[in-house]
């Protein structure tokens, strides 16, 4: 029994070590409640507000002082949100439509160009070729110059950004701009490029710029938390207003660039999307695009029989393949940024020449896709929309594989060649595209990948089908009833596979939906995504995740499929074990040799070298201010002064004296009491130069020195002279230090003054210690280390052992152990299966041990508190 009250009476010290009040709260809040209830009542009610004044007359007055306060309290309470999310739906409604605009005109005139000089090929052939480069090249010098950061998709930085790191300029209006521009010149140029991911990008800068606007207004769109969470509900909006897909805008959000996802933001991301849309399809009827709302590429598949039973097995064998397809995607795409940036030569060449390599590529892509050239078999004169439309037609092309048996001509015609079949066009398409796409990702302008990814897995849909078609020319007879294969569903089914297994996301699914029109297909797609996914997610990282470890940006990467070992590695296996800390009892010396010797934000505070015992962590600016403190040159000069006072014991002459008093003392005229500045915290006391003013509480020992000099054998002055004289004091203190006594130190004694003030312990009273930093324990699970780093958003935790430090697990160790990559450097690498332990094993009689030790030496030594509120 007492063994179980001691270890009690130990953990109950343990979680005072961890903790700042001990107090019950709930009795702390009726007693301070009391207290506030009592002051108002000896108070008097405050008078009616100002503004509220001009409705207090007349025979209306409480009806509109009602109104007004029912206003406020709409304003104040529910307004806050709803109209922040109303205002980011509008904005970025308006900018996707506009954007669209300018897109088209700029394809529609890339068409006039080709459409006009068709009486020669080489003319054509110019016009062709130069106006993509010249769009593409403007787009990569107008991004580089103005915001570098607005290069590539932004989802990679988005996800870094909602794990709660900091990225400079990724959410500026300058960046923004430079997005926009960028990403319509780079689209209106006709390149296999895409928008959803640049769109989530400027969605997120939209947000941000809102917030900040709003701040102007009110003070709760200044919160760090709230801002997050419209982040997160602006990178609904970016994919909702692309695509006019709510819905599959929000899941494909929470699915990409969340690992955990808090509900309170499901409902923002819903509404703040849907208005978008809903906003996005009213511009294009009042534009008289269209003639109602509808889906962007509505379908009109069959609904009484959309498909048969028998024709499952080629829906997953399209989501099969396309998971393949997608992993290879994605490895080929990192493979030509890598080889890029291996090629010293070729790197070292692009870096001086930043645009000739965005023209190189345009120019080859736009080459191939000539339409009199090699773009006749592949459909070169098609844009991606136009491309989409045709693809997704519920007409078969081909029956029997013969080319010449189209039903109806039209902008079908590209796909059609008299010397070739539609097979050896849509193969020809797929290949070309697929490399194309890979390489184009990677020029330096604002650009996406999922829309050429859904372009190119709906033509592979579409070739499963026609082939379906061939093959069953009648259709599968199902009961003596003939229903033809319709190809344009597997074209969705397809295209949905294909960007899934990209992205890694099943809401692709829904995203196809809600761009189709209809779900008719809704079973094929699924199991087609699911596939998909399965075989991606096992051989390749998502496009996003690659491009996060191309850039090495500080995010925590997923824990893969097929590695179960990585669930039995521990804490103790990856954790840094010589780190350094700063103890209680520390000298300045040792603060001076930590920060030389390390770069850590956040340095563990231990009671002793000895004991080990993690008292709590101080950032390293906290550590560089209180040596700079010490080390201060108002310091230096406040030693100067003591002894120079020690030195020479007899009183100042009277023309000194007469030189800090101030004419107010002679007129009679009584001195204002002088206002004391609050006290600053350490960060900002540090001095930048020796003329700053000296820290605090400096002034208090210098007016008692002085005191005592100027007053030593004088009489008690009377109260207005002492008031005079202190007001005196404070104002011309600095002058009196300079002339009288000066720094007169040589580098010689200033050099041994500072050796003097290292030697000495240090003084945490005035450093912001965080009491109870987070800790994990040496047997903590990979995976739950994983999950907890995710979750919370950590960079580092420390590992205790009993309470005593026994190293720290960085987000970078984390991520090489996550990766496979473990070194051995502050790592120690654990043999095959040695964390096949028995996890049922009791305490062993070691750790009991210490358990005791530990308590017993608690009760004989005082642990610093902090004093309570």
């Amino acid at each position: 029994a007492s063994e179980s009250e001691a270890q009690r009476a130990l953990q109950y010290e343990q979680t005072l070590m961890y903790g700042r009040y001990t107090q019950d709260l709930g009795t702390f809040a009726k007693d301070e409640a009391a207290r506030l209830r009592l002051q108002e009542g000896d108070t008097p009610r405050p008078r009616r507000p100002s503004e509220l004044l001009e409705y207090t007359q007349g025979r209306c007055a409480p009806c509109r002082v009602c109104a007004l306060q029912c206003q406020r309290f709409l304003i104040s309470k529910v307004g806050e949100d709803w109209v922040f999310l109303i205002l980011l739906g509008l904005v970025m409604a308006l900018v996707s439509w506009a954007m669209d605009f300018a897109i088209a005109t700029c394809l529609q005139a890339q068409k006039w160009m080709y459409g006009g000089l068709d009486t020669n090929v080489l003319l054509q052939y110019m016009a062709w070729v130069t106006y993509p480069t010249v769009l593409i090249t403007f787009s990569a010098g107008f991004t580089q110059i103005l915001a570098p950061q607005a290069v590539g998709s932004g989802i990679p930085e988005m996800k870094t950004i909602l794990r709660g790191v900091v990225l400079k300029e990724y959410l500026t209006l300058k960046t923004f701009v430079a997005k926009v521009i960028g990403l319509t010149c780079a689209l209106g140029s006709g390149m296999p490029l895409g928008k959803e991911g640049p769109f989530v990008h400027i969605a997120s800068m939209c947000a941000a710029l809102l917030s900040r606007f709003l701040s102007l207004f009110g003070g709760f769109y200044e919160n760090e938390a709230r801002n997050i969470e419209m982040l997160a509900a602006a990178c609904a909006v970016g994919v909702g207003c692309c695509f006019a897909a709510p819905i599959g805008g929000v899941l494909f959000s929470i699915e990409v660039t969340s690992t955990f996802f808090a509900v309170r933001n499901y409902w923002r991301g819903f509404f703040a999307a849907t208005f978008s849309a809903f906003i996005f399809r009213v511009l294009a009827v009042w534009n008289k695009d269209e003639e109602t709302i509808t889906a962007l590429f509505k379908t009109r598949f069959r609904l009484d029989f959309p498909f048969d039973l028998q024709e499952l097995p080629a829906f997953a064998v399209i989501g099969i393949a396309s998971g393949f397809g997608g992993a290879l995607f994605v490895y080929l795409n990192r493979k030509i940024v890598q080889f890029m940036r291996r090629q010293k030569t070729i790197n070292r060449f692009l870096m001086k020449k930043r645009l000739l390599f965005p023209a190189l590529v345009t120019l080859i892509i736009s080459t191939l896709t000539f339409p009199p050239g090699f773009g006749q078999f592949m459909a070169g004169q098609l844009t991606q929309k136009d491309t989409l439309v045709t693809l997704f037609d519920n007409q078969t092309w081909a029956k029997q594989g013969i080319s010449d048996e189209f039903e109806y001509l039209g902008i079908l015609e590209a796909w059609h060649h008299p010397r070739s079949n539609v097979f050896v066009t849509l193969v020809v398409f797929i290949l070309m595209k697929f490399w194309m796409s890979a390489l184009a990702t990677t020029i330096p302008v604002p650009c996406g990948a999922f829309m050429p990814v859904f372009v190119i897995g709906a033509a592979f849909g579409r070739l499963v089908g026609e082939s379906m078609a061939a093959w069953f020319p009648d259709g599968i007879h199902t009961d003596s009833n003939i229903y033809r294969i319709v190809p344009g569903g597997y074209a969705v089914v397809g295209a949905a596979a294909l960007s899934g297994a990209v992205t890694h996301t099943v809401s692709t699914a829904v995203i196809v939906f809600e761009l189709t029109g209809q779900i008719s297909h809704i079973l094929p797609v699924m199991i087609a995504v699911i596939l998909a996914n399965a075989v991606a997610q096992s051989l390749q990282p998502s496009l996003y995740d690659s491009i996060i470890r191309i850039k090495k940006l500080p995010y925590l990467p997923e824990l893969g499929w097929g590695h179960h070992e990585k669930y039995n590695v521990r804490v103790e296996d990856i954790m840094v074990r010589d780190i350094h800390y700063v103890t209680l009892n520390c000298k300045y010396r040792d603060l001076q040799q930590v920060l030389h010797s390390t770069k850590m934000k956040n340095l563990p505070l231990v009671e002793s070298a000895e004991s080990m015992i993690l008292l709590g962590s101080i950032e390293r600016t906290q550590v560089g201010a209180l040596l700079s403190s010490q080390l201060s040159p108002q310091r230096r000069l406040l030693t100067l002064r003591q002894k120079v006072l020690s030195e020479d014991g007899h009183r100042l002459s009277d023309s000194s004296i007469r030189f800090q008093i101030s004419t107010e003392t002679s007129t009679g005229i009584p001195a204002r009491p002088a206002l004391r500045k609050p006290l600053k915290p350490a960060r900002k006391r540090v001095p930048s130069s020796p003329a700053d003013s000296p820290p605090v509480g400096s002034a208090d020992h210098t007016g008692i020195a002085l005191k005592s000099l100027f007053c030593a054998n004088a009489a008690e002055p009377t109260e207005a002279q002492g008031t005079a004289y202190h007001k005196a004091k404070r104002v011309r203190i600095s002058i009196v230090e300079e002339m009288i006594l000066g720094d007169k130190m040589t580098p010689a004694e200033i050099l041994e003054w500072e050796e003097q003030q290292l030697d000495q312990l240090v003084d945490f009273s005035s450093a912001k210690i965080d009491p109870a930093p987070f800790q994990l324990v040496e047997h903590t699970s990979l995976h739950k280390t994983h999950t907890i780093f995710s979750l919370l958003g950590l960079d580092h935790a420390f590992v205790t052992s009993i309470g005593r430090l026994v190293g720290m697990v960085p987000l970078k160790e984390l991520r090489k152990a996550i990766e496979g990559s473990l070194t051995g450097k502050g790592v120690k690498v654990r043999p095959p299966l040695a964390s096949f332990r028995d996890s049922t094993a009791s305490t062993t009689e070691a750790d009991t041990t210490a358990l005791h030790q530990l308590w017993d030496r608690h009760q004989h030594h005082h642990m610093p508190r902090e004093a309570g509120p």
